[in-house]
């Protein structure tokens, strides 16, 4: 009975411990696609300079077809894996589940939106709040019907997307130069706002909102599939011991890759011009549609990687960052806005790609290194810590009460 119990924690932990690599590894990827975002008003990922060099094109072209569209979807499936544990802990805590998740809805609300205004208007966690508020209501589903549900979900979401797409190549190629002078003064709007003081900043940001909200519901379909996925296979407790599933998880690598990679290529080459300015959306709403495919590779390849033993020594590096994903993500958002808007720098649209993926990456291994030593004195993350102690309400640590008869 001894060796059971030691060998059920032992799986736990390491459970743990390869959701949090995951997500260490999905902050990577945003950072590389938000940094590209924040740096110049230039294309989807924020490049396509028409001065960019040869290095820079390629950076971009990398980004586009590897990162673009994957780890948003990557960390939408860890969050609705980790809605199972929340409500495992709730029924452990002996708490009413939803109480506590409706606060955590909430708190990532209102975190998400003070973000929007003041670092990235391209935030997700606002629209994390509200989806939350659909796995709350679906969490007495069967693992079957949550699967079912994100296929419907998805196949609605993605039949729009390319309706859309199909739409857009038949606009008339006068309306289409007129969308692309209109553009052109859309980005001397963005340069100049986000290279003055820090009032004008915040004006910038708020000023996108409508845009940014626009594509956040194009983008939504895709996030609350990923979400049930994520339900889905919480629910089953599939990534307790994911060396169980390793064939399973090898197919789903191989077709996720045979069907995502075509369409992120595409979306690559047609951001970069290869095809016109006429293929550029289609080529965009290619790759989001195809995305789920290559983030399904991602996880199943990276769960496989991180059974290894080189792995193992790769989860010790990230998982500590994972720990502390929301304040990494914020950090993350803070320290390119004092770099690249008249918070500080003011270097909007004066760094190539090459630049700035360098630098997201340096801004990467620094918060490694701090989270690690965090993580060693600490059991929560600053913003973890706050966003715990709302959903808890009560300071993290502190027992809950219970009634004692008299």
């Amino acid at each position: 009975m001894a060796t059971t119990v030691v060998h059920t924690q032992q799986a736990r932990q390491r459970r743990i411990s390869e959701l949090d690599a995951l997500r260490g590894i999905a902050l990577l990827g945003i950072l590389l696609v938000n940094a590209s975002v924040m740096a110049s008003p230039y294309g989807s990922a924020g490049f396509g300079r028409p001065d960019a060099s040869a290095l820079d094109r390629a950076v971009e072209a990398v980004v586009q077809a590897v990162f673009v569209g994957k780890f948003y979807l990557l960390f939408s499936f860890i969050f609705g894996y980790s809605f199972t544990l929340q409500q495992s802990s709730a029924e452990r805590d002996g708490a009413r589940a939803v109480p506590r998740l409706l606060r955590r809805a909430a708190g990532l609300v209102a975190l998400g939106a003070v973000h929007a205004v003041f670092l990235y208007v391209g935030d997700i966690l606002v629209t994390y709040g509200l989806l939350l508020l659909v796995l709350i209501a679906a969490r007495h589903c069967s693992p079957g019907g949550a699967l079912r549900a994100a296929k419907i979900v998805y196949g609605c979401a993605s039949g729009f997307l390319l309706f859309l797409g199909a739409v857009s190549l038949l606009v008339p190629d006068g309306e289409s130069a007129a969308w692309d002078a209109e553009l052109a003064a859309e980005s001397r709007e963005l340069i100049a706002g986000y290279r003055g003081d820090a009032l004008s900043v915040v004006h910038t940001n708020i000023g996108q909102l409508p845009d940014s909200l626009f594509a956040l519901l194009l983008m939504g379909g895709l996030v609350m599939a990923a979400f049930l996925v994520g339900l889905h296979c919480g629910k089953r407790r599939l990534l307790d011991d994911a060396g169980l599933h390793r064939d399973r998880m090898r197919r789903i690598c191989l077709t996720g890759a045979l069907v995502g990679l075509p369409g992120s290529l595409f979306m690559a080459l047609a951001d970069g011009g290869a095809f016109g300015d006429r293929w550029v959306l289609p080529g965009q709403i290619a790759g989001m549609v195809t995305a789920p495919a290559l983030t399904a590779a991602y996880v199943c390849g990276m769960l496989l990687f991180l059974e290894t033993a080189r792995g193992r020594r790769v989860t010790a590096l990230l998982a500590p960052a994972g720990r502390m994903a929301l304040t990494n993500y914020l950090s993350q958002s803070l320290c390119m806005a004092l770099v690249f808007t008249g918070y500080g720098l003011a270097l909007y649209d004066r760094l190539g790609p090459a630049a700035v993926v360098a630098g997201a990456l340096a801004l990467f291994a620094t918060q490694l290194l701090l989270s690690a030593w965090l993580m060693r004195r600490f059991r929560h993350g600053p913003v973890e810590w706050l966003l715990r102690t709302l959903t808890l309400a009560r300071r993290p640590g502190t027992p809950l009460r219970t009634h004692v008869p008299g």
